[in-house]
């Protein structure tokens, strides 16, 4: 089973009939660290490295990605959330800093705002939460995410579209969203297609979650504020995205940064000096 150099695999149950693959490394205060799409825990071969010479080091796979078990249901991000607090106990930690990208950066949030008692610190890498990021598509500029419009229709069409053609379809993602391609090597974007390839059905009921009951669940809690430091990187998207986090984050630390959207490939160092900050 692939996994970060150095890191032990683990296969932790997390609901009935559910278990995620995790990798585990290091010594220290721990850090769950959540990939994002088209990709799996992967993603943070490198700042997991560096953050484990000093902290207990955590990267699941996301239920339905990657070698985790992929449900036909649960994939709502309260559910979601819940895996990894699960993780996280299974593992021996009550508290834990959580980190996330893309769409486990939406995990991240839902834990923050589920689960104030278990996270600590909180870092979201490049998205807004759900609910506003619905809120700013408009017009043709909303284009850039035509596979979020896709992947929020009823079951069959988005799954039959995307099997039909996957390699295509993940691999738009992983050459659209770097600025620096040689972040993501060809045995690592070799992996990812696979993986997502073998999981077309799970990642659209993630994607379709996020159009509705996440929608819902966002909106419930519109006045409720993160109660722990929230840390957000994010790219110049030309609209007010610290703005929109602030109001869910009153100890908000905002940045833009240079890289492409795989923050944690193009530019690890950064990622891990925020993180370890």
């Amino acid at each position: 089973m692939t996994t970060i150099p150095g890191f032990e695999s683990r296969r932790i149950p997390v609901a009935d009939g559910v278990s995620l693959h995790v990798a585990v490394g290091g010594r220290g205060r721990p850090i769950v660290l959540l990939h994002g799409f088209p990709q799996t825990h992967l993603s943070w071969r490198h700042v997991a490295v560096d953050l484990a010479a000093d902290h207990t080091v955590i990267c699941p796979d996301l239920r339905g990605y990657g070698a985790s078990d992929k449900p036909a249901h649960g994939y709502d991000k309260r559910t979601m959330a819940a895996d990894i607090v699960a993780v996280a106990a299974a593992l021996g930690h009550r508290e834990f800093a959580l980190a996330g990208h893309d769409r486990g950066a939406l995990v991240a949030f839902r834990a923050g705002l589920d689960h104030p008692d278990k996270i600590t610190h909180l870092t979201c890498l490049d998205v807004l939460p759900t609910v506003d990021m619905w809120d700013v598509l408009h017009g043709t500029a909303a284009a850039v995410g035509f596979h979020l419009y896709l992947m929020a229709q009823p079951p069959g069409l988005p799954e039959q579209l995307i099997a039909a053609a996957p390699d295509a379809f993940f691999g738009h993602f992983l050459d659209a969203w770097a600025r620096d391609p040689a972040a993501i090597p060809p045995e690592i974007r070799a992996h990812y297609l696979k993986a997502s390839r073998d999981a077309v059905p799970s990642i659209v009921a993630d994607y379709r979650a996020s159009a509705t009951i996440d929608v819902e669940h966002d909106e419930r809690d519109r006045g409720r504020q993160l109660q722990m430091p929230v840390t957000v990187l994010q790219q110049d998207w030309g609209f007010g995205g610290e703005e929109r986090w602030r109001a869910w984050a009153p100890k908000l630390d905002h940045r833009t940064v240079g890289c492409g959207h795989f923050m944690a490939e193009e530019d690890p160092r950064l990622i891990a000096d925020v993180l370890r900050a």
